[in-house]
């Protein structure tokens, strides 16, 4: 039986979706229905459809008491919102139903597996937090909270290792019908840890082994792990609290990182190789992945952060947005991500240009891009739902630009640019004169080592965000954008003479 905590919410939810304009949301990445969104939980396929749980408030734009969010899809580009999944509504969840995963038990239902949250007063007077793994389990729309839960609780924790950073189980199935569900943590240095533990049913779990360990490099906290096999490797994606940079391989605050590594399932035993950041822009996290139904591993992040996302207005319908599917690969190495395959079946309104010469504005190497004084547009080439291929090449190989810039979003007063710098192998996404009015993150860098003799790079954009996709999809820079959709110019700058192809689709 649903709560009144859930059913008060659901009939919350229902009413104010109404009030949001169609047009004011994405067309194609999920928004929450209502109210404040952050990480994605249990993306799944169940019943003929690809399901999306996500960190949820649906009474304010703002982070407050987490329920789970919920919707559908047959692609993962078009949604369809169900009523909340869970609300915070028992003792051991009081506090928030935090993030977590989902899987389809032998009987065919649906169990959703998340951390349940328990705020209480300990020896000292002092008010903590103390995180639980929690299951419910349903038919996709309504699911009933185990009456033993917590199903790992404080006990099963190894000792030394913290009893209150204990979140965001990643549940899987193994070949022999057990199943293992990995839990960051922290260890006694306070850096981040990942617990392994193992089930026959999903209801009762034992402690295995510590599967992974930060070791104060990445970071502190793990959090949202995911693992998965892919490509002959094992695949492990968490999200770092309190990064530092590391040259231009990560950036300050909460970032993501991917382990490439090898994995033998017989012990469940993982040995890192290399380590990598996901996606080099400034609105990406907690990203998880699914196995679609004709076998392409498929990854969803949040496309936000957390040093940025309490910087909007309270009186906002809505706020947050999943990022685009992408289709994972390892590439020499690393991780390539690709647009998902469907989004072009989403095109139309073919613009493309051959062989553009653009002439050089002399003096914008000497200036950051405060303005797009000197750049080009070209006829066809503007929106806000588009999909773009662009490749530029110097005119002259022996006076290559220092300098190439692309401004999206843009007016006269408004643009965020998307910066190539090919001889230092730097490519730059700055929004500071994209309308917001807060002195938050607003540029980004990465070291992309091009082929010196073109530059080649896709750019996806869904009314208020971007995504950059550099060398076939092994870098990936991606930002929300706070301006307003009239701003729909395309603006090319360069300090040396160039060529332009470019083919863009509306969306």
């Amino acid at each position: 039986m649903n709560s009144q905590t859930l059913r008060e919410a659901r009939k919350y939810e229902e009413a104010q979706e109404k009030l949001i304009a169609k047009e004011t949301r994405p067309k194609f990445h999920l928004t929450p229905r209502v109210g404040w969104m952050n990480d994605p939980n249990g993306l799944c396929y169940y019943e003929g459809k690809y399901h999306m749980f996500y960190q949820y408030h649906p009474y304010d734009a703002h982070w407050g008491p987490m329920h789970w969010g919920h919707a559908v899809s047959t692609d993962l580009l078009h949604w369809e919102f169900l009523p909340a999944a869970l609300a915070p509504d028992e003792f051991y969840d009081k506090d928030g139903v935090f993030s977590g995963s989902a899987i389809t038990l032998e009987d065919g239902r649906h169990l959703l597996m998340y951390t349940g949250v328990m705020k209480r007063t300990v020896e000292n007077g002092q008010m903590k937090e103390f995180q639980t793994q929690c299951v419910a389990v349903g038919d996709g729309i309504d699911y009933e909270k185990y009456e033993n839960n917590p199903v790992i609780n404080a006990d099963l924790i190894p000792e030394g290792s913290s009893k209150t950073d204990f979140r965001d189980p990643k549940i899987w199935k193994k070949k022999d019908g057990t199943y293992r569900v990995l839990v960051a943590n922290r260890a006694a240095d306070g850096s981040g840890q990942l617990l392994l533990f193992k089930s026959n049913d999903c209801f009762k779990w034992e402690f295995e082994k510590v599967f992974a360990s930060n070791k104060g490099r990445y970071g502190l906290m793990w959090e949202c792990p995911d693992f998965f096999e892919l490509d002959g490797k094992g695949v492990l994606l968490t999200s770092p609290q309190d990064m530092l940079p590391e040259g231009f391989e990560f950036h300050n605050g909460n970032g993501n990182i991917c382990i490439i590594g090898g994995y033998d399932d017989a012990t469940d035993s993982f040995t890192e190789e290399k380590v990598q950041a996901v996606d080099y822009g400034i609105d990406y996290y907690a990203m998880q992945t699914v196995e679609m139904v004709d076998g392409r591993r498929v990854m969803i992040g949040w496309m936000q952060n957390w040093d940025t996302a309490g910087a909007h207005d309270a009186r906002e319908p809505w706020f947050g947005q999943m990022a685009l599917p992408r289709e994972i690969s390892i590439k020499d190495g690393r991780l390539r991500q690709w647009p998902i395959k469907e989004l072009e079946d989403m095109r139309s309104g073919k613009v493309e240009y051959k062989d553009f010469e653009i002439s050089a504005t002399t003096d914008l190497k000497d200036r950051d891009s405060e303005s797009i004084d000197g750049a080009i547009s070209l006829e066809g080439i503007n929106g806000r739902c588009l999909d773009i291929e662009l490749e530029v090449r110097p005119k002259d190989v022996d006076a290559m630009f220092d300098k190439f810039v692309i401004s999206i979003a843009a007016d006269e007063k408004y643009h965020t640019d998307i910066v190539l710098r090919p001889k230092e192998n730097i490519a730059k996404i700055d929004r500071k004169f994209s309308g917001s009015r807060r002195a938050i993150v607003h540029q980004r860098r990465a070291h992309i080592p091009w082929n010196k003799d073109s530059i080649k790079l896709r750019i996806v954009m869904d009314r208020y965000s971007m995504e950059v996709f550099f060398e076939d999809g092994l870098y990936v820079m991606t930002a929300s954008l706070p301006t307003d959709v009239s701003c729909d110019g395309i603006f090319f700058n360069t300090n040396e003479d160039a060529i332009l192809n470019i083919v863009k689709y509306d969306l």
